[in-house]
């Protein structure tokens, strides 16, 4: 008996879409059934699969693209975080972020601190410089705040100084530097010297949301990645994060069917000298692999002993890593591969790349690495010799944007020449190893996929300099494969998700601008107005406003969330009142256009760029074309 074919639960038609199937570069519709794409092709040809319970969306031209996913992304960590943070990345000066940290210390109720924890450089201002520690002073008196800035120092002000305890009696922590003034008192300035453990165990010291709240926290953080288009993560552990204790946010998420972020996450040890006995206890515990297509184990690290961790700090010169760091990681990696786990390493310099090499060499002569998806994190003075070196293992290179937030430091420290090829993406890629890319978001760089995919498209930093010349640069899809299909090989779901393709999990997205056509300096602007995740949508703005559906309001009242947002400070009401109220003293026309009858409000507030005023959109000018 034939069989009847099957109706989409959801077709997207009358779209530009961008399938990365090489067979099938290209669609102008889709069908969704059960979580995955049912049929890729024509209007015609998709919509032959609608039924009565079909929901059709017309997209009307815009261009889509598979959903982005992120190789490194601290996302448990920082879910558990989010709500109390005050981000600035993408804010474009000094002094919009210090009037930010105002308005929120003014809502912040003792003993709660303001944190602005990483996800910035001071070369995105266009001051150029952070605040000092007698601004942060001015501006919170009493109100405790903790300001990181990448991995090289935290800024506190005397408030937070009181709060975690420091005095001139504190001594200097192994690797770090409490500065100190002509009388011995902490002046609030701490140094990675080179370690970032000060920094960290610092920001430790400071209040815990309660769990509802981490659970509110962790929905917020997916949705706010949702709006820029991403719909996957592997999750690389981190500091202060403990397994299995600080998993169980996200593990009630998952069970609750509540994650809008398919999550791989790896393990990381916590335990300097006791890295062994973590991983020989988890892997009585956990299975590789373990979990669902929402919510899966992906193996160990990136932290796997803490002996071969070297640092990203380009303030401070390279680091030698000790001589236990080779019988240290054999031991590990042995458990490892007797249990079949892949892992992911934390390297940033070929010098320790290299001495890894030699033990994961020498291991693979009597325990093979075959098959095993292993790789190394940031590799950004990787030798061309290790590349060959991981190319002939099997393994991977995961590179995150680092050094567009870091790529100043970096050519001070080591001469414009070096930083031309750091990290050498497009050698790698010509050498056929598997290569991906993330943020290393939160701390370290923000987690704007978009900012990343600048970066490698560019080459620039987002202070503007330009570090790479055309030859690593990467063209549009190239950088767009990174984020998306490359990634997979990285968590071994090859084939499952990706690309749009028959099969696939359904995971797509329609930018606010089409990628492929949009000015370069443009690209890092991108949200996503339609996000898709397993064929539900998880995000919707723009026209597809009436699709979305709102998550609780942060938690608490006072979440920084509530009023900023997150990236750019998007959320800003604030703002864009002052907008709006240019806008009338310029134009003179708040309500309607008397010669178009149309409102010119609703332009500067939407996504064209009317506040340019000398350009053609400007408030000065007719936005008659952004309708």
């Amino acid at each position: 008996m034939t069989q009847p074919t099957p109706t989409a639960d959801l077709i997207l038609d009358r779209g530009l879409f961008t399938t990365l199937a090489r067979s099938q570069p290209t669609a102008t519709a889709v069908a969704i059934r059960d979580g995955r794409f049912l049929a890729v092709g024509t209007d015609n040809e998709v919509m032959s699969l609608a039924g009565p319970k079909t929901k059709v969306v017309d997209l009307k031209g815009r261009r889509v693209l598979p959903g982005l996913i992120d190789n490194h992304l601290h996302i448990i960590r920082g879910g558990l975080n989010f709500n109390m943070e005050l981000r600035w990345d993408g804010v474009r000066s000094l002094a919009d972020a210090m009037n930010m940290l105002k308005r929120q210390v003014a809502v912040t109720p003792p003993p709660q601190w303001v944190r602005v924890v990483g996800g910035f450089s001071e070369r995105q201002f266009a001051e150029k410089r952070l605040p000092t520690i007698a601004e942060l002073n001015a501006v919170a008196p009493e109100t405790p705040v903790f300001l990181l800035h990448l991995y090289d120092r935290a800024i506190l002000n005397a408030a937070a100084l009181r709060a975690v305890g420091y005095t001139k009696d504190t001594p200097n922590p192994p690797g770090g530097e409490i500065v100190h003034g002509p009388d011995g008192t902490p002046t609030g300035l701490l140094l990675a010297k080179p370690n970032a453990g000060i920094l960290y165990a610092t920001l430790a010291k400071g209040p815990k949301l309660p769990f509802d709240y981490q659970l509110n926290s962790t929905r917020h953080f997916m949705r706010e990645l949702n709006r820029l288009g991403v719909t996957g993560a592997i999750d690389a552990g981190g500091g202060f994060q403990n397994y299995p204790d600080d998993y169980a946010v996200i593990e009630k998420l998952s069970a609750e069917g509540q994650l809008t972020i398919r999550l791989a996450y790896n393990l990381f040890t916590q335990n300097p000298k006791g890295e062994k006995e973590d991983f020989l206890r988890w892997a009585e515990s956990s299975k590789y692999q373990q979990g669902d297509d929402y919510f899966r184990h992906n193996g160990a690290g990136e932290m796997l002993v803490f002996s071969a961790a070297d640092f990203e700090d380009f303030r401070q010169p390279r680091p030698d890593m000790p001589p236990e760091m080779e019988p240290e990681l054999e031991a590990v990696v042995r458990i490892l591969i007797q249990n079949r786990w892949p892992w992911r390493l934390h390297a940033t310099y070929d010098e320790t790349i290299s001495r890894a090499l030699d033990v994961f060499e020498r291991v693979n002569r009597d325990m093979s690495l075959d098959g095993l998806h292993w790789f190394f994190d940031h590799a950004e003075t990787i030798s061309q010799r290790s590349i060959d070196r991981i190319a002939a293992l099997g393994g991977g290179i995961a590179v995150q944007h680092r050094m567009a937030y870091q790529g100043e430091y970096f050519v001070e420290r080591y001469g414009a020449a070096a930083a031309e090829a750091t990290p050498p993406v497009a050698r790698m890629l010509q050498k056929g190893v598997k290569v991906s890319a993330g943020t290393d978001a939160t701390r370290v760089a923000s987690y704007n996929p978009w900012v990343a995919l600048a970066w490698l498209v560019t080459g620039r930093t987002i202070g503007g300099l330009r570090i790479y010349p055309q030859r690593n640069c990467l063209d549009r899809e190239t950088a767009l494969r990174m984020w998306t299909e490359n990634v997979t090989w990285f968590s071994n779901e090859e084939g499952k998700k990706g690309r749009i393709e028959v099969g696939q999990l359904a995971d797509l997205i329609v930018p606010d601008r089409d990628y492929f056509t949009c000015a370069e300096s443009d690209i890092a602007d991108t949200v996503s107005e339609l996000t898709i995740v397993g064929g539900s949508i998880v995000y919707a703005a723009g026209m597809f406003a009436s699709l979305d559906a709102l998550p609780p309001p942060a938690m608490p009242e006072w979440s920084p969330v509530r009023r900023f947002a997150g990236y750019a400070a998007w959320g800003d009401r604030d703002r864009l009142r002052m907008h709006r109220e240019l806008l009338d003293a310029a134009c003179g026309c708040g309500s309607t256009c008397g010669v178009h009858g149309h409102d010119h409000r609703r332009v500067w507030t939407g996504t064209v760029p009317a506040d340019d005023l000398k350009s053609f959109w400007g408030a000065l000018g007719c936005s008659c074309f952004a309708f």
